[in-house]
């Protein structure tokens, strides 16, 4: 697994570099091929620190964030989360992590503005999937809402999660 560790605002030790590569393999090797490309992303914010860990593997994203004091404890609670997550969605993602992975048992409301600022543009592959993986990768990378190809259609669709728990998916109509 190919690992990437960013610091925002923050300086990080080598030691840190060597406990985080360390625990990916431990923890995670056994789901992921070494192709895995595995993004920590570290930010200091209100004398606490925010750690973002990112694996891309055969074209799935899977994505955990941890606010804590320690940036090892951070880590470590990503990392079960990752874990939860593939375990949570097993028979929907086995396919498509290594064959030797499951062997072992194991709304807030918003104030008018006059004015919006966008302080984020964000760019991403988009491939053409059903619904019921888009609603599982929305779900793998922790948001309300995703945005896909639609495999069926070939138009790009938004699915989201509903105040109620159930999906919704938003299909344009071009009349």
């Amino acid at each position: 697994m190919k690992v990437t560790i960013t610091a925002k605002k923050m300086q990080i030790a080598p030691a840190f570099n060597e406990y985080a590569e360390k625990r990916l393999a431990d923890k995670l090797d056994k789901f992921f091929g070494d192709e895995a490309d595995a993004k920590i992303t570290l930010t200091e914010f209100k004398n606490q620190i925010i750690l973002e860990l990112t694996v891309k593997y055969n074209s799935m994203i899977y994505r955990a964030e941890q606010l804590s004091d320690d940036k090892n404890d951070a880590l470590d609670a990503v990392i079960d989360k990752i874990i939860r997550q593939i375990r949570k969605n097993k028979t929907k993602i086995e396919k498509r992590l290594k064959e030797s992975a499951f062997k072992q048992n194991f709304s807030d409301t918003v104030a008018e503005q006059d004015n919006y600022e966008v302080i984020k543009h964000k760019k991403f592959e988009m491939r053409p999937m059903d619904v019921d993986e888009a609603i599982l990768q929305m779900n793998m990378l922790g948001h309300n809402f995703f945005m896909f190809s639609n495999a069926s259609t070939g138009k790009v669709n938004v699915v989201y999660k509903r105040k109620e728990g159930n999906y919704a998916v938003l299909e344009p109509d071009y009349n």
